[in-house]
Parts: structure tokens; C-alpha cells; sequence
């Protein structure tokens, strides 16, 4: 006898939570999410529709097979996924269940999702963060980002957080979590390497107070960088021509 589970027709779609880790297009031009498990191979954008990384020709979920996006049903269940390690540097992400899904009793399996909200916890340092950037690694055609403040930014490539929801689309919203601790200093030493921002200069419509504030400190950084950069340069010419003389 075959076994058939139980068909739901809610009256809107589930919301469920995952975590991610944000990702970035090489050209600058898109950005999305990828997977912290079996499907980190795939980025996908805010509304995706799943494949069965097995190469099967069934269409996700199937019963028989674990494809499909997974989501848990509790926002604390995914919130502590974030402790461990290897997940420090991911988002959490509020998921619309659509399409045909399989419920479980800690979440779903399912076909089709659109990332409703990313929420960015605090920099490494303990600050909020203000934007994401290189977090040192990546998927080919795609650079991986991490929370980061202003002070810790640095001149790595990076985009604000108003900047990444732009590349996103499809409405998606993006918010720093509150800090964990204070910071003890937003000033931190420049690195010689050259900078990047990118989709800083075309902010979206609507933007709130908080959001504004963040753009100013960001670009407040990176001017406080390019001084700091002015002033080497200005000292290593002084002291060459001192030399010659």
C-alpha cells in the first residue's frame, strides 16, 4: 500500500526561517543568497523555484528524495543555528512558503520561496553592522559577504545594506540586528589595498532614518580612509626628497 500524506490548503502561504549566507555577483550587478548545507553549491535570488541537486526527474519536494529549499517553523530554532562556527558569518532569513511543500514537525520542504526580509547580525567586532562585505570566500561567479561596520569595512569590496536590497529586488528588505556589545572604537588602521563600493551612489526610494545614518557612516569611513591614505603618501614624498637632498 502507498503511503500519501495528508494534502493542507492553507489560506496563506506558511512563513518559515532559514539562515543564509549573502552573496554577491563578480560584476557587481546582482545579489542573492546561498545555501549553508547540501545546496550551497546553488546561489539563488530572492524568488527561486528548487531543483533536485541529485539530477532526478522529479519535481521537488518529492516524498522519496530530500530536494527542495528547507525551513524551520520557529525563528529561535534558525536564530541558534548562527552559534555554531561555520555559520557565524550567515543572515537570517524570513522565507514565504510557495508552491507544493512537505511539513515536518520542526519546518518545511517545498518548491518555491521568496525572501521576505534578511535580517544582518552585528560585525565581528560587536558593532552594527552597516554593511556587508568581503568575507573571503565565495562560489565561482560569486563573492560571499559578511557583516561589517564602518570602522571594520575597511578596503575590502563591500555594499550597504540599502544597496544590497536594491541589487536583490523583488521588495526584499534588509535590517542590521542590534549590537552585542558596545564597540570600542569605530576607527580602525586602513590596509594599502584599493577600495570598492559598489551601488552605494543609487539609494532606493523610502529610506528611513536608520538607513540614512548607516550610508553616512559608511561613507564617513571610507573618507577617513582615503585621508589616512593621502597622508602616507604625503609623508613618503617628504621624506624621499629629504633623502635626495
Amino acid at each position: 500500500m502507498r503511503l500519501r500524506l495528508p494534502t493542507e490548503h492553507p489560506a496563506e502561504p506558511p512563513t518559515g526561517y532559514k539562515i543564509a549566507h549573502p552573496v554577491l555577483s563578480q560584476d557587481g550587478a546582482r545579489a542573492g543568497f546561498t545555501g549553508v548545507s547540501l545546496g550551497g553549491a546553488l546561489p539563488y535570488g530572492v524568488v527561486a523555484d528548487a531543483s533536485c541537486l541529485y539530477g532526478r526527474r522529479h519535481r521537488p519536494p518529492a516524498r522519496l528524495c530530500d530536494c527542495g529549499f528547507h525551513c524551520v517553523h520557529d525563528r529561535a530554532a534558525a536564530e541558534a543555528l548562527l552559534c555554531t562556527a561555520e555559520h557565524r558569518g550567515a543572515v537570517l532569513l524570513e522565507v514565504t512558503v510557495l508552491g507544493a511543500y512537505i511539513r515536518f514537525e520542526h519546518g518545511f520542504r517545498y518548491a518555491r520561496q521568496r525572501v521576505r526580509t534578511a535580517t544582518v547580525g552585528p560585525c565581528g567586532c560587536g558593532a552594527p553592522a552597516v554593511a556587508l562585505a568581503d568575507a573571503g570566500w565565495g562560489r565561482p561567479g560569486r563573492l560571499a559577504l559578511a557583516a561589517a561596520c564602518a570602522g571594520c569595512v575597511r578596503g575590502r569590496t563591500s555594499v550597504t545594506l540599502a544597496a544590497f536590497a536594491r541589487l536583490a529586488g523583488e521588495g526584499l528588505r534588509v535590517v542590521a540586528a542590534p549590537a552585542v556589545a558596545p564597540a570600542a572604537s569605530a576607527t580602525a588602521a586602513a590596509p594599502a589595498s584599493a577600495s570598492r563600493t559598489v551601488g552605494a551612489d543609487a539609494l532606493p526610494d523610502g529610506l528611513g532614518v536608520p538607513e540614512l545614518v548607516a550610508e553616512a557612516a559608511l561613507l564617513q569611513a571610507r573618507l577617513d580612509w582615503f585621508q589616512s591614505q593621502l597622508a602616507r603618501l604625503g609623508e613618503h614624498g617628504t621624506g624621499g626628497t629629504a633623502g635626495r637632498d
